[in-house]
């Protein structure tokens, strides 16, 4: 598969670096769960926010796997607080965590997603740097039937938005483009920008070929340098590769 050429610009420095990451449970690739090695490869990403995905056990207690004490110590970034939560022990929802820095929270909902899997999402409006933002943190399903309602369910929160610049990140287990894809609904409702649907490869993360996970932005900001974070500790801490870019806010 060829990845395609990202438009790239010169950072401001009021640009936001955003990121999202598939921690598969802190199990890498040598099968070893070590979630010391997530948390620094989240160190190395060096995000502004982070949106996470199965952070959590996904049966029995559902048990968190990093330590977010730790965490924040070593990265700076801290977790949007979120009331519902599958289990007394988790970090997330639906294995969702969202991660930022240096941002006022306003509000922050966790949605349940409709489809055969048991999946949900993370809404959070925030402030940052003077500017409302709406974040949304999600991992869709497997099946393109139920990815399809997701997004259905997902552009409603993005026309809820009330005129905020809104971005998606998450592991939306989506390669294909084009009227097959199964995020139709999800960019319709975002009135992407030409530049936010170009896809790169995260997955496996030893040697990516599928666009999995996603950074999609609207028209009321603008996303560059768009990439998977591919140093020597991210092809080993996780299945998935991280994926980062640059957010700039359109005046």
């Amino acid at each position: 598969m060829t990845t395609p050429t990202v438009p790239t610009t010169p950072p401001l420095p009021s640009d936001l670096l955003v990121g999202s990451y598939n921690v598969h449970k802190g199990v890498g690739a040598d099968m070893r769960r070590d979630p010391e090695r997530i948390i620094q490869v989240i160190r190395e990403i060096g995000g502004d926010i982070v949106a996470l995905q199965e952070v959590d056990r996904r049966f029995g207690d559902r048990k968190g796997v990093l330590d977010l004490g730790m965490l924040t110590e070593v990265t700076g970034l801290s977790a949007v607080p979120l009331d519902g939560r599958l289990g007394r022990l988790s970090h997330g929802w639906h294995g969702n965590l969202l991660l930022f820095r240096n941002a006022e929270v306003e509000e922050v909902r966790a949605i349940t997603l409709p489809g055969l899997e048991a999946r949900g999402a993370i809404v959070a409006d925030l402030k940052v740097a003077g500017h409302p933002l709406r974040v949304i943190a999600a991992h869709l399903g497997l099946l393109h039937q139920s990815r399809l309602l997701q997004a259905a369910r997902l552009a409603e929160e993005i026309d809820g938005a009330e005129g905020r610049p809104t971005l998606v990140m998450g592991d939306l287990n989506e390669w294909r483009l084009g009227a097959s894809c199964s995020l139709m609904p999800l960019r319709k409702g975002l009135r992407a920008v030409k530049r936010s649907s170009l896809t790169v490869a995260s997955f496996p993360a030893r040697m990516p070929v599928l666009p999995l996970d996603r950074i999609i932005t609207c028209n009321r900001a603008e996303l560059t340098a768009i990439e998977p974070h591919n140093s020597p500790l991210a092809k080993q801490a996780s299945d998935h590769l991280p994926i980062k870019a640059r957010l700039r806010f359109m005046p």
